[in-house]
Order: C-alpha cells, then structure tokens, then sequence
C-alpha cells in the first residue's frame, strides 16, 4: 500500500510564490514519473508539471518559465516551485506518482494520487 500526501498549498497574492511537496510512503521498491496536476470547478484535471526518473521534465504551457519540478528520490517527494502565480493558476493541485512496489514483478508502476491540496491566488 502506497500513500501520497501534499503540503503547501494556501492563500498568496498574485506575482507571489508557493512550494508544494508530496511525499510517499509505504511498500515503495521505486517510483518511475512524478506529476502535479491541477483541477478548478467544472475543468477537467490537467497536467501541470512532471519529472521522470531520469529527471527529464515536462510542463504545461501555461506555466513554463513560472513554475519548476524536482524531486528528491531519498525522500520519495516530489516538489513544485510556483513563482510569479497569477490568478489562473488557482485549483486544486493534485500529486501523481507512478509507484513500483515492494511485490511488484513489473518495471512499471501503478498510479498513486494525493487528495489533493487548494492554491487560491488572489488579485
């Protein structure tokens, strides 16, 4: 079993900054891509941000330049730095990581998500 948990998430002024962070935990033998998502009232959820093991990353257009993935595989986290938020950025962010267990007999991994943590960027 495999439990994601998000912090960071608040209230901020536009052209402020937030860090977010998940972190894993449980029967965890590695984890492949890590991912923020986002989801606002009556949106379907979007990719914002992911990383894969390698450290190659991937960002929505809308966010390129402003926000940077990481993550620290010691800690099994993964972080999102937002900088300069403007009010569209307000949603619910949600932490995706794709989770080898300790049993699993594949390289690849299941999908594990956070319940997901409110950013409200205020103009």
């Amino acid at each position: 079993q495999v439990q994601l948990v998000e912090s960071g998430g608040g209230l901020v002024q536009a052209g402020g900054s937030l860090r977010l962070s998940c972190a894993a935990s449980g029967s965890i033998f590695s984890i492949n891509a890590m991912g923020w998502y986002r989801q606002t009232l009556g949106n379907q959820r979007e990719l914002v941000a992911d990383i894969t093991s390698g450290g190659s990353t991937n960002y929505v257009d809308s966010v390129k330049g402003r926000f940077t993935i990481s993550r620290d595989n010691a800690k099994n986290t993964v972080y999102l730095q937002m900088n300069s938020l403007k009010p569209e950025d307000t949603a619910v962010y949600y932490c995706n990581q794709e989770v080898v267990t300790t049993t699993s007999h594949s390289r690849y991994g299941m999908d594990y998500w956070g319940k997901g943590t409110l950013v409200t960027v205020s103009s």
